[in-house]
């Protein structure tokens, strides 16, 4: 078993996808001396920028960002290692008389920052086969169905087509005998450190947003970006970072020769990427909530950081 992680002397400004976390993060860097950790599963890998909406060169320079651009997209990251990571960079950070301030979107990379995760059973290749072997023949929602009967609490934050998380979590039960939500412990609110989560009022609101976001991506060359990703020739799309949004329905929209639906299903999947982000977010007592969608959200978020960290001093 892993111990739980120390504290951090850190602040947190979460949110779903499009909720204006970039833009708070910035103002908040304007009157306070953070330096930015990316708290991202997409972020880390290089090459992937337009789709996975990097920070751009002058964001990077306006202030210090840290977990970005880490591993090729053939590689893979865990949360442990982002755990580690952010421990090093944090430790930094304050070394130099500033302050950590975590932005992102990757709930788990949170919860297992703030909880700790304990150890969890090696992957099986064998079992891993007979997983693929199963969803070839009756497909993912129905693994998902069988996850449901034996790990619910998991069940319910992924949804039927999520293969790689679905595979993951029965391949842990299936090793191990114990569902994968009971390798997660929790820490008293009062020890992690202050959340600032950027959260809709009006649901419709954020999906403007999504589909706006989604037909910038492509107009800035999502469908090049992805092309040239392809003729690498490294790549496939099982790997995890050709299964981050965008990425998936732009590869699969390429393979069928077929561009036409791709602005509607790449925005479908960030909903629904948002509907899970707010789901993790509503299971995390210590955030501070502020509606991503009022005029004045950055203001509400700037304050919110300054109060946090006069009470970190």
């Amino acid at each position: 078993m892993t111990p739980v992680p120390p504290p951090l002397r850190c602040l947190c400004l979460a949110g779903p996808t499009a909720s204006g976390k970039t833009a708070a993060a910035l103002a908040i860097a304007r009157v306070l001396p953070v330096e930015v950790v990316s708290v991202d599963s997409a972020l880390v890998y290089r090459g992937m920028d337009i789709g996975t909406a990097k920070p751009t060169a002058a964001e990077q320079a306006a202030v210090p960002h840290h977990l970005i651009d880490l591993i090729e997209p053939t590689q893979s990251y865990s949360a442990a290692q982002f755990v580690a990571d952010t421990q090093r960079v944090a430790a930094g950070i304050t070394a130099r008389g500033r302050l950590p301030l975590l932005v992102g979107g990757t709930m788990l990379y949170f919860k297992a920052l703030f909880d700790g995760l304990d150890e969890m059973p090696a992957s099986d290749p064998a079992v891993r086969a007979a997983l693929d072997a199963e969803a070839a023949e009756r497909g993912w929602p129905a693994l998902h169905a069988e996850l449901q009967a034996v790990d619910p609490v998991t069940a319910a934050r992924l949804p039927p087509t999520d293969a790689q998380r679905i595979q993951r979590a029965l391949e842990v039960y299936r090793v191990s005998g114990q569902p994968l939500s009971s390798f997660h412990r929790e820490r008293r609110a009062a020890e992690t450190p202050p959340m600032i989560s950027l959260e809709p009022t009006d649901r419709a609101w954020l999906h403007h947003r999504i589909g706006q976001r989604f037909h910038q991506m492509l107009h800035d060359g999502l469908v090049d970006e992805v092309t040239a990703l392809r003729a690498r020739g490294d790549l496939q799309p099982s790997m995890p970072s050709m299964r981050c949004v965008g990425y998936r329905q732009t590869w699969e929209a390429l393979d069928r020769g077929d561009l036409a639906g791709l602005p509607e299903l790449g925005a479908a999947a960030t909903r629904q990427l948002a509907k899970r982000q707010i789901t993790w977010l509503r299971s995390m007592p210590q955030r501070h909530v502020v509606a991503c969608d009022t005029a004045d959200a950055t203001a509400q978020a700037v304050a919110l950081a300054v109060r946090f960290a006069e009470s970190l001093r």
